[in-house]
């Protein structure tokens, strides 16, 4: 039986989901030489509406590039919560942004929660670099690709000037993770 793995990033158009989507199926293929297909929607309005990009990685060729069963979903926004968190399988886990998504909606997953935006503005100094707290959140959270893969893709997609700020987003994200599970 193949491993087919379905992680949801989702949140505010422009809050650069869809670039941690790439990130991870570029780490997962690229640095894990595994298979991995990602693609992405926006709500009607680019910018501000609610988008999702997703991100299914296998061990054998993927077959339909779709996300239909969703075994991690990340939601940085009550919004993509409420309209994206829809899918997650029983035993699936759901990270939030604990500042943004108030109303946590139901299921049989686990949630973990984190302030993803306020992490990045004041432990990294740049609300910007949000989305690569998130994915070194969700890497922490889902083990689907290796820490080091997951920054080595991160540090081979940003300029050069700024290595070192999203080496300490992802570390940060993913550390943040790891004490919310251990708490």
């Amino acid at each position: 039986m193949a491993q087919r793995y379905e992680i949801r990033f989702s949140g505010a158009g422009g809050q650069g989901l869809i670039t941690a989507g790439i990130i991870l199926a570029e780490a997962a293929s690229i640095n894990e030489g595994k298979h991995a297909v990602q693609s992405q929607s926006y709500g009607p309005e680019a910018r501000g509406g609610a988008s999702k990009s997703e991100v299914i990685i296998s061990d054998e060729p993927i077959d339909y590039p779709k996300a239909t069963v969703v075994d991690a979903c990340l939601a940085m926004t009550q919004e993509s919560a409420d309209k994206y968190a829809n899918g997650i399988k029983p035993g699936g886990v759901l990270l939030i942004d604990a500042d943004f998504v108030k109303t946590v909606p139901a299921g049989e997953f686990k949630v973990v929660k984190i302030p993803i935006m306020r992490t990045a503005k004041e432990e990294v100094g740049r609300e910007i670099v949000a989305n690569v707290v998130a994915l070194g959140a969700m890497i922490a959270l889902t083990d689907v690709v290796s820490r080091e893969a997951g920054l080595k893709a991160v540090l081979a997609k940003v300029p050069e000037a700024f290595l070192d700020l999203n080496e300490k987003a992802y570390s940060v994200g993913f550390e943040k993770v790891k004490e919310a599970l251990d708490a």
